[in-house]
């Protein structure tokens, strides 16, 4: 650290640029985590740097995604732990990316919090790592920025955002839809980082006991349930690249059902869902009964237990199955492609 580094001035305005510099510190042992062999990054430069093979690849495509945890953050700050949305943070972007069949190579955040607790960021930047680690991906850069006076001192944000590679002949191709393929479900880990205005509002959040434990959830406090951390299906997603063709994937986010699945879903087919084919989780079957909230707005604002929808020819549903449930995916057969105006039928 620069001892000459100090200003006593913008201290007094409410910012301590030193807490910035130990919060630095604090996270480069989780940083290390995420490194790749190769790599060029120098985490506190003024941009992060990244060696780029393309070894194999006849026509490279870089694919960028970007997003944020959302109101998922209060129950954060209300449980006091923050070491878990880091990687929602992660999850919501390279979920995104992997629809497209590419990998993620990198990733970058942001957080912008009222007062600089050099520990509470090394917390949030710890689960930021742990996402990166499971998608693949190098943490090479971010930004923390003290904003007193425009949030809470005790409150933060955080977003972040992707970039990731795909050779242009292996881009996922919704046009070779046609009626007869299958949809596969990939199991979501809960409520994910989605519908969190409604959760909040359903159980109303900063009046209850959220370390209260619910029969329903399993013996798990609502708390521990809704914090549970999204899901990120890059490694399992990138061995059925490999071992098959994949038509359309879908990660399966704010709109649910009905405004995700539609996105990969050419004009004139549409999924036929059966209900009861749906597994869904037990925390979704309780927002719904404390809600009072109708199926269809359930369907149409949560995952209900899917996170991500795949549709593959129904002769390659069996092995897509097999190479899924190999890399950690209990994935199954969660409806049909068929010709029809609506995009997606739940019957």
């Amino acid at each position: 650290m620069n001892e000459k580094s100090k200003s006593d001035s913008y201290a007094a305005a409410g910012v301590d640029i030193t807490a910035g510099y130990k919060a630095v510190e604090l996270m480069k042992k989780h940083i290390a985590r995420t490194m790749i062999n190769g790599s060029a990054s120098d985490i506190g430069g003024f941009g992060g740097l990244f060696p780029l093979d393309i070894t194999g690849m006849k026509n490279p495509v870089l694919v960028s995604g970007t997003d944020g945890v959302g109101t998922k953050l209060k129950l954060a700050f209300l449980m006091d732990k923050h070491d878990t949305v880091g990687i929602d943070c992660v999850a919501m972007c390279v979920n995104d990316v992997i629809c497209c069949g590419a990998k993620p190579l990198f990733f970058l955040d942001y957080i912008a919090c009222g007062k600089n607790v050099p520990e509470k960021i090394a917390d949030i930047v710890s689960g930021v790592c742990e996402g990166c680690v499971q998608a693949g991906s190098e943490l090479i850069g971010g930004e923390t920025a003290e904003m007193p006076g425009f949030y809470p001192i005790d409150e933060y944000d955080l977003a972040g955002f992707s970039v990731g590679i795909v050779d242009r002949d292996k881009i996922v191709d919704k046009t070779s839809m046609k009626e007869g393929d299958v949809m596969i479900a990939l199991p979501s880990s809960g409520v994910h980082s989605n519908g969190f205005s409604l959760v909040r509002k359903v159980f109303d959040v900063e009046n209850t006991d959220l370390h209260k434990e619910y029969e329903e959830l399993g013996g798990k406090s609502l708390g521990e349930t809704l914090l549970t951390p999204t899901k990120i299906y890059v490694k399992p997603m990138l061995a059925l690249f490999d071992a098959l063709k994949v038509k359309a994937v879908s990660h399966i986010t704010g709109g649910g059902f009905y405004e995700n699945m539609p996105r990969s879903i050419p004009d004139g087919y549409g999924v036929k869902i059966k209900k009861e084919d749906v597994r869904v989780l037990p925390i979704f079957k309780l927002i719904q009964k404390v809600g009072g909230i109708s199926e269809h707005d359930m369907f149409n604002t949560f995952n209900m237990g899917v996170g991500m929808s795949v549709v593959v020819a129904k002769e390659d549903a069996d092995k897509a199955l097999e190479i899924l449930k190999a890399n950690g995916e209990d994935a199954y057969i969660i409806g049909e492609v068929i010709k029809s105006e609506e995009k997606v039928v739940l019957c």
